[in-house]
């Protein structure tokens, strides 16, 4: 259940940045409910994840994925293209993640 509570704690981060960009600065009411909800539900789940995992780790997942699912979110809802550093960037967020789940011993298998 712990990975479970920590990949719909990204859902809820993608979900509520993702609507903190259409609230266009809090002036738009439903995608700015949305953004207060979502957090709250990211926050509450990602507390949950902290019960078992190491906070680094948590961490590291939750904002790794989260950038680069919003990434995505950006270029396909909002029309953003991420030039060639960002993309490289991104890809070592992702390797970084890996690093982290795979070869280190910080991490709870």
């Amino acid at each position: 259940m712990t990975f479970i509570y920590l990949v719909l704690a990204v859902v809820a981060e993608v979900v509520a940045t993702s609507a903190l960009k259409a609230s266009d600065g809090f002036t738009r009411l439903w995608p700015s409910l949305l953004v207060v909800f979502g957090y709250g539900l990211a926050f509450y789940l990602l507390g949950l994840a902290l019960r078992v995992l190491p906070v680094g780790v948590a961490y590291a997942i939750w904002a790794g994925l989260g950038i680069v699912l919003v990434t995505l979110v950006g270029m396909v809802v909002f029309g953003e293209r991420p030039d060639l550093p960002g993309v490289l960037g991104l890809v070592l967020i992702v390797s970084g993640v890996v690093v982290l789940q795979v070869f280190s011993n910080m991490s709870v298998h």
